[in-house]
C-alpha cells in the first residue's frame, strides 16, 4: 500500500527564524505521527535552520523546491544537487507550474533536473498541470501525457521508483478555486496508466500521485477518500502550523473508500 504523503511548499516565504519556530509547534501538533509522511520545502535561505529543527526520523521529509541541473559552475543564483543533499534534502520539486510561468523552464530543462535529482539521490517530485484554457478546449490530457514523457525521458526503472507525481492544475492554485475529486481523479488513473507504460505495471502501482491546487483543511478529505490520490502538494494552507497539522491529521484518519 502507497504511504499517504503530505507535502507543504512554503514558496519565497518564512525567514529561518520563522522556519524554526514553525517546525517545533508543527511537530508539537504531530508529536505521535504514524502512517504518513510529512515533507516540508523551505526557501533555499531556511533549509539548513529547518534542518536543523526537525526531529530525525522516518516521518519529517526535508526537501527544496527547485535545483539546477548541473553539479557546480557558474549559474549566478541557481543551487545544486550536491549542495541540497548536503544540506539533508531527501526530495525536491522539479517543473511546478511557478518555475514554468515565471521563469520559463521548459520540459526539456525539467527533465534534466530530474535526472540531476535521481543521480544525487533526491527524490523528485515532478509537477504537471494544465491551464484553464487548456482544459476548457479539452487539452488536459494531451498537455499531462507531453508534460510527463518530456519530463521522465531517460529515467530508467529504479529512478521511476523514486519519483512522486504531482498534478496541479494551473487554474487551481492559489486561486483558492480547488478543482474537485471528479475532475482530478481521471487525471491521475490517466498519469498512472503512462507511469505504466514507461516502466510496467508494478512501478505505476507503486508511485505515489498527489494532488496541488488551493488545497484546504476543509477539502482535503474529499481528495484522499479515493484510492487514487495518494496525497496532496500544499501552498498557501501549508505557512500556518496549525493548518497543516490538521492537514495531515486528516490525511492520517481518512480511508479511500472508493476504488473504480
Amino acid at each position: 500500500m502507497r504511504t499517504r504523503f503530505i507535502v507543504g511548499n512554503w514558496k519565497m516565504n518564512k525567514t529561518a527564524t520563522e522556519a524554526v519556530a514553525f517546525v517545533h509547534r508543527l511537530q508539537q501538533e504531530l508529536s505521535d505521527i504514524e502512517g504518513i509522511q510529512v515533507g516540508i520545502t523551505p526557501p533555499f535561505t531556511a533549509l539548513q535552520a529547518t534542518r536543523g529543527a526537525l526531529v530525525s526520523g522516518p516521518a519529517f521529509l526535508l526537501g527544496a523546491q527547485n535545483l539546477h541541473w548541473e553539479d557546480k559552475g557558474a549559474f549566478t543564483g541557481e543551487v545544486s544537487g550536491p549542495m541540497l543533499k548536503d544540506l539533508g534534502c531527501e526530495f525536491v520539486l522539479v517543473g511546478h507550474s511557478e518555475r514554468r510561468q515565471y521563469f520559463g523552464d521548459q520540459d526539456t530543462w525539467t527533465n534534466r533536473k530530474v535526472l540531476a535529482a535521481l543521480r544525487h539521490g533526491l527524490k523528485p517530485i515532478l509537477c504537471v498541470g494544465e491551464t484553464l484554457q487548456e482544459r476548457d478546449t479539452g487539452h488536459t490530457g494531451p498537455v499531462i501525457e507531453r508534460q510527463l514523457r518530456a519530463g521522465l525521458a531517460g529515467v530508467d526503472g529504479p529512478g521511476l521508483a523514486a519519483v512522486t507525481i504531482a498534478y496541479e492544475p494551473v487554474w487551481a492554485i492559489g486561486t483558492g478555486r480547488a478543482a474537485t475529486p471528479q475532475q482530478t481523479v481521471p487525471v491521475h488513473r490517466e498519469i498512472r496508466r503512462i507511469i505504466g507504460e514507461l516502466g510496467g505495471p508494478a512501478t505505476a502501482q507503486g508511485l505515489r500521485i498527489l494532488y496541488g491546487g488551493s488545497v484546504t483543511p476543509q477539502n482535503i478529505a474529499d481528495f484522499l477518500s479515493f484510492e487514487e490520490i495518494d496525497g496532496a502538494l500544499v501552498g498557501g494552507a501549508c505557512l500556518d502550523p496549525l493548518s497543516f497539522a490538521t492537514l495531515a491529521k486528516v490525511a492520517i484518519g481518512s480511508k479511500p473508500t472508493t476504488t473504480s
